[in-house]
């Protein structure tokens, strides 16, 4: 009585296939999951932070009102942002579930959310600017400083500016005037193209990449194929 059985040979032929295929698969595997987390993420930040503004808007008043746009650094150029953590603890804090906040000597004050994503306001400048991380900040930053932006993102941004709190014109501001947080569109003149060529503020290499959120939101908060950069968190 015979008795079949794989050869050695074959058996290692059988997991080199395998393993082509997998070497084939898991990278867009891999990339479908960012997308998805991504997506859900920004999501939810969005309208976390808008359903805030609401509840807050029911304690305070219209937003254009409470809004404000601080800076940390004073006159004399020194950082301090206890007025921001205050005005943002009063308007937003009692109204979203947050981890902690943290607060560098650069100024930067970053806000973590329990989903591991988090929120930096960028606040050497304006309270206007901020920064959503669906991930691990710090490995954000670190692929950034690296440079590794080329290819990648990892960093969203949204704007706060409802009262244009600003020396700009009311026409750089149409798309955030009387709204809540909105993904950026500072300057957009409403073409789509705009979004992903703009020179200062297009979601491509070249430019700042500011426009990159407000096209996953113009498509429904779904990555569109054409769009220019793997995702990350």
């Amino acid at each position: 009585m015979k008795i079949r059985a794989f050869t050695l040979a074959e058996v290692l032929i059988t997991l080199g296939i395998i393993g082509i295929v997998a070497a084939l698969t898991l990278p867009a595997l891999i990339q479908r999951n960012n997308n998805q987390v991504v997506e859900a993420r920004l999501k939810k930040f969005y309208s976390s932070m808008n359903q805030a503004i609401i509840r807050a808007e029911a304690d305070y008043g219209d937003k254009k009102y409470w809004f404000e746009d601080l800076s940390a650094v004073d006159e004399d150029g020194n950082i301090n942002s206890s007025k921001v953590e205050e005005w943002f603890n009063k308007y937003f804090t009692p109204y979203i579930k947050i981890i902690k906040i943290e607060q560098n000597a650069d100024g930067t004050f970053i806000v973590y959310f329990p989903d591991g994503s988090a929120l930096e306001l960028v606040v050497n400048t304006t309270t206007r600017n901020w920064d959503f991380y669906p991930g691990n900040i710090q490995k954000c930053k670190q692929k950034e400083k690296n440079n590794e932006k080329v290819t990648g993102i990892c960093r969203f941004t949204f704007l706060f500016n409802p009262a244009i709190k600003s020396n700009s014109g009311p026409s750089s501001w149409t798309y955030h005037l009387n709204k809540g947080i909105e993904p950026f569109k500072t300057d957009w003149d409403g073409d789509i193209r705009k979004l992903y060529d703009h020179g200062q503020f297009g979601c491509n290499a070249a430019a700042g990449r500011n426009y990159c959120t407000a096209i996953i939101q113009m498509n429904g908060w779904k990555i569109p194929n054409d769009y220019p950069f793997k995702v990350a968190y």
